[in-house]
């Protein structure tokens, strides 16, 4: 069980691990040794709730296809069982990106003070500026 919140679980049989060969360097072990984890999760056949569901399927994310399928290829570490959960992490994360949700920006104006101090600071640095110029006789 991946847990995602207080309340929402997915099952170990929603989530499709698969061990394949990893890239790059690392000698004959990467030869040898199947320890990248591949992973692939559908959203419409989740038990996931639709809020989640929803979300998820308009997130512009490139680990996501047209037919909803989440793929995420974990290669980082040698070991097969740090990459299986660097996967599951990576996939939580996600799945948790879509719950929050950003406060909305409520406009304000601002205060006579700070218009003032912005304005003083304003002058001071004129102020500096005009002291570095050549003096006029």
């Amino acid at each position: 069980m991946l847990k995602i919140s207080n309340n929402v679980f997915l099952a170990d049989e929603e989530i499709e691990l698969k061990a394949i060969r990893s890239q790059g360097s690392g000698g004959q072990n990467v030869n040898k040794v199947s320890s990248a984890i591949h992973l692939r999760f559908d959203i419409h056949k989740s038990s996931l709730p639709e809020f989640y569901r929803d979300r998820l399927l308009k997130l512009q994310d490139q680990r996501i296809s047209k037919e909803g399928i989440i793929v995420i290829k974990a290669q980082e570490y040698r070991s097969q069982d740090k990459n299986r959960a660097a996967a599951l992490e990576r996939l939580q994360s996600l799945i948790r990106s879509v719950a929050y949700t950003q406060k909305k920006r409520r406009a304000t104006q601002p205060s006579r003070a700070a218009k003032a101090r912005r304005l003083d600071s304003k002058n001071k640095r004129g102020q500096v500026k005009a002291n570095r110029a050549k003096p006029q006789f």
